[in-house]
C-alpha cells in the first residue's frame, strides 16, 4: 500500500526497516550525549540510552507499516547534497482511516535544519495521502514555541492553499508536561487545485 521508496529533487524518504536502517547507525541519529538535544526540545521522544531503543522503534515501525497505519521513512539527502546518504532524520504519515486523513510528521537532526528538507518531505507525503491513498485531508501541527516547526509548516501549507485550523489544547503529552498543538489542514482540493496542471 505504502511506496518503499519515494525520491524527491534533495531526499531519498527509504522504508523505516531493519533491511534498510541499520540499527547502531540510527541509534547514533538520536542517542543521548550523541544527539543535539534541540532535536527532543518539542518532539514526544527522548534521546536513546540503549541499541535496543532504536531496535525497538524499527520495530514500531514495521509492524505500523504491516497494519497500515502509519507509513515511516528514514530521510536521507541526496548525492548533489551535503552529507548525502547520512539518516537525516525520520518521517511519517499516520493514516486516520477513520477520519480519512493522513496526518504529516518529522524529526531532523540539527546538522540538516534549515535547508527546506520539511517542506520536500511534505510535498512527497500529501501527494502519497490525496494521490495514492485517496485520503480526503492531510494535517501538520507544531508544538508550543517551535517557531522553526512554525514557518515551515506555514510556507507548505500556504503553497497549497490551506489553513490554520487553531491550537488544540493539552495535546502532545511531554514527559512530566503535556503541549499544546498548533494545527494546520489541507483537503484534497485544495492540493487538487494547487496542484492542477503539474
Amino acid at each position: 500500500m505504502f511506496p518503499e521508496r519515494i525520491e524527491t529533487d534533495r531526499l531519498l524518504l527509504e522504508r523505516l526497516c531493519h533491511e534498510n536502517v541499520d540499527t547502531l547507525a540510527f541509534y547514533d541519529c538520536f542517542a543521548a550525549g550523541v544527539a543535539d538535544e534541540q532535536v527532543f526540545e518539542y518532539v514526544p521522544q527522548d534521546p536513546w540510552h540503549t541499541p535496543k531503543e532504536a531496535h525497538d522503534r524499527i520495530d514500531d515501525a514495521e509492524e505500523r507499516w504491516r497494519e497500515g497505519t502509519a507509513a515511516e521513512y528514514a530521510v536521507r539527502p541526496t548525492e548533489a547534497e551535503p552529507r548525502a546518504g547520512e539518516i537525516a532524520g525520520t518521517a511519517h504519515l499516520h493514516c486516520e482511516w477513520e477520519r480519512r486523513t493522513g496526518r504529516l510528521g518529522l524529526v531532523l537532526r540539527r546538522p540538516f535544519w534549515g535547508r527546506g528538507y520539511s517542506g520536500e518531505r511534505a510535498d512527497a507525503l500529501m501527494e502519497l495521502t490525496f494521490d495514492r491513498l485517496g485520503l480526503e485531508l492531510a494535517t501538520a501541527g507544531f508544538n508550543e514555541g517551535n517557531e522553526r516547526s512554525e514557518r515551515a509548516i506555514e510556507k507548505y501549507v500556504e503553497r497549497f492553499g490551506g489553513q490554520y485550523d487553531g491550537v488544540l489544547r493539552n495535546w502532545v503529552p511531554m514527559g512530566d508536561e503535556v503541549d499544546d498543538l498548533h494545527r494546520y489542514t489541507v483537503t484534497r482540493e485544495q492540493w487538487n487545485e494547487a496542484t492542477k496542471g503539474d
